[in-house]
C-alpha cells in the first residue's frame, strides 16, 4: 500500500516536459552568450572550466544546510579570483538583458498551458520541479517561454532556495516537505528517466514518464508513460490515483 492513496500535488519538470528545449544545444548557446558578457572580468578559457567545476560541486552537494547557490558561490569565486560582489552584478545584468535571446532555442508546447491550467482547476498543488541549477530569474523566463509564467505555483525550484538537485532523492523529498505533502501524495511528471523518474520513484513519489519510445522502457518497469497530452488525459479523467 502506498504512503498516501490520494494524489494532492503534481510536480512538472520544465525542459522537454512543459517547454521544448534540447538542453545540450541550449547550454552551448548559453555559454556562448555568457562567456563574452563576463570576458572583461574573466577570460573565457578560465571562466568556462570554473563554471563547469562549480556546477559539478553544486550537483554533488548533499548538505541540507547549504543551498545550491551557496555551494556554487563557495566553489566558483575562489577559482576565478574575484569576489561575489565584483561579479554578481555582471551576472544579474546578463539575465536581465541577454538571457532572453536564448528563447529562439526553445519551443512552446501546445499542450503545456492547458494541462497546467487543468491541474490548478482540479485543485492540485502544482510545482515546477526543474533542476535547480539556475537562478530563479532564468527559470521564470523559461516559464514565460512555455506560456505558463502567470500561474500561482506552490513552488518553483531554483538554486537560491533548494539544497539538493537532481538526481538526488533528497531533492524530491525536500519538495514534498516544503509543500507539506507526503511523497506518495505527489506525482512527478518528466522526460528524463535518470533525473526525473528513477530518483522520484526511489523517493516514494508516483511518476509519469513523458516518453513514447518503447525501447527505453525495461520489461520489468510498469511506469506509466506517454506524451504530455496523454498525461493530460490521465489528469482530466481523474486517473492519477491509479499511478
Amino acid at each position: 500500500m502506498r504512503v498516501a492513496d490520494t494524489v494532492r500535488a503534481i510536480l512538472f519538470d520544465l525542459d522537454d516536459t512543459l517547454l521544448g528545449n534540447d538542453m545540450d544545444r541550449f547550454l552551448k548557446a548559453y555559454f556562448g552568450l555568457l562567456a563574452p558578457h563576463v570576458a572583461a572580468y574573466v577570460p573565457p578559457e578560465k571562466f568556462i572550466p570554473a563554471l563547469l567545476a562549480a556546477t559539478r560541486t553544486m550537483v554533488e552537494n548533499t548538505d541540507p544546510g547549504v543551498t545550491n547557490q551557496q555551494a556554487f558561490v563557495a566553489d566558483f569565486f575562489p577559482r576565478i579570483g574575484l569576489t561575489m560582489d565584483e561579479l554578481m552584478p555582471v551576472f544579474d545584468d546578463f539575465y536581465a538583458t541577454q538571457f532572453g535571446k536564448l528563447r529562439s532555442h526553445t519551443r512552446c508546447l501546445p499542450a503545456a498551458r492547458s494541462i497546467v491550467q487543468a491541474a490548478f482547476g482540479a485543485g492540485y498543488d502544482v510545482v515546477i520541479a526543474t533542476n535547480p541549477l539556475f537562478p530563479e530569474t532564468a527559470i521564470r523566463q523559461r516559464l514565460a517561454w512555455a506560456g505558463v509564467a502567470e500561474f500561482p505555483f506552490k513552488l518553483v525550484t531554483s538554486y537560491e532556495t533548494m539544497h539538493f538537485s537532481k538526481p538526488h532523492t533528497e531533492y524530491y523529498l525536500e519538495i514534498a516537505g516544503r509543500i507539506g505533502r507526503q511523497p506518495g501524495e505527489c506525482v512527478m511528471v518528466g522526460d528524463d528517466r535518470e533525473n526525473d523518474i528513477a530518483p522520484a520513484m526511489r523517493a516514494g513519489l508516483r511518476v509519469y514518464w513523458i516518453n513514447t519510445n518503447a525501447d527505453l522502457l525495461p520489461e520489468s518497469d510498469s511506469c506509466a508513460r506517454g506524451t504530455l497530452a496523454d498525461f493530460g488525459r490521465w489528469l482530466t479523467e481523474g486517473m492519477l490515483d491509479a499511478l
